[in-house]
């Protein structure tokens, strides 16, 4: 199966913002290469109802990013598959606290590999085919970066890796690839955690200026403009937060 169409390649595409990112995309005429690493299901699901709309036009593929011996497969499993690769989103991220006296090695090489390692490697191994198609890397990373939350030391360590490593791909790839970032703000509750109650879901919304939680949507937009209408854009690391990053 060789395609004519872009092709991206989203890893943690199987759910939440990822999803929404594939799903824009899909409705753009992009085809994907969706990766997953727990959420089978869901993968499942979404190469199904993507492949209803246009025939062909998504593939799954399982791995975990923290086994770098296993990234090579996600660039050579896309080429098989497509015959190209125009499009790198490094989506995938762990997210939890890790408090001083708390924090352990397991918790360093979780967050950090999930959070930059990964993206630095598989974007270093997508590079040739990238730079044959002219393509574009799009990292995920978080507006507290600036101001990182507190009991969140090694999460934020890695979306500020990650906003650097943005900067630094932008100039290493230069001029055949383009590498932006988008920042996201309240845009969707972590999943199974109890900090995140109503009374701190309510302050985060009043410290955001359009007194709003936004949606994963929003990003997919932001990921869409910088994919396809951007095209003198690059190093660039957009937020999606509503104006939270400067009200706090």
């Amino acid at each position: 199966m060789k395609s004519n169409r872009k092709i991206a390649l989203v890893t943690g595409g199987a759910k939440r913002i990822g999803q929404a990112i594939c799903k824009m995309l899909h409705a753009s005429g992009i085809d994907l290469m969706i990766h997953y690493r727990h959420s089978s299901e869901e993968a499942k699901t979404l190469q199904q109802e993507l492949n209803e709309i246009r025939k062909d036009s998504a593939s799954i593929i399982q791995a975990d990013l923290l086994n770098l011996n296993v990234l090579p497969s996600l660039i050579q499993e896309t080429m098989n598959t497509y015959g190209r690769l125009d499009i790198l989103i490094n989506n995938a991220s762990s997210y939890y606290p890790t408090e001083i006296g708390k924090m352990n090695e397991k918790n360093w090489n979780d967050l950090i590999g999930s959070n930059l390692k990964a993206p630095l490697f598989l974007s270093q191994l997508a590079a040739d085919e990238l730079i044959k198609a002219k393509g574009c890397i799009i990292n995920i990373t978080d507006t507290h970066i600036d101001k990182p939350k507190k009991n969140y030391i090694i999460y934020s360590i890695a979306k500020s890796g990650l906003t650097t490593l943005t900067k630094s791909l932008a100039q290493e790839l230069s001029p055949h690839v383009r590498v932006n970032a988008v920042a996201p703000g309240p845009v969707l509750w972590p999943e199974n955690n109890e900090e995140f109650n109503e009374i701190y879901k309510q302050r985060v919304i009043s410290q955001t200026l359009l007194k709003k939680i936004g949606s994963p949507e929003d990003v997919a937009m932001a990921v869409k403009f910088l994919v396809l209408d951007a095209p003198f854009i690059t190093g660039h690391i957009l937020a999606v937060d509503g104006g939270r990053s400067i009200s706090l």
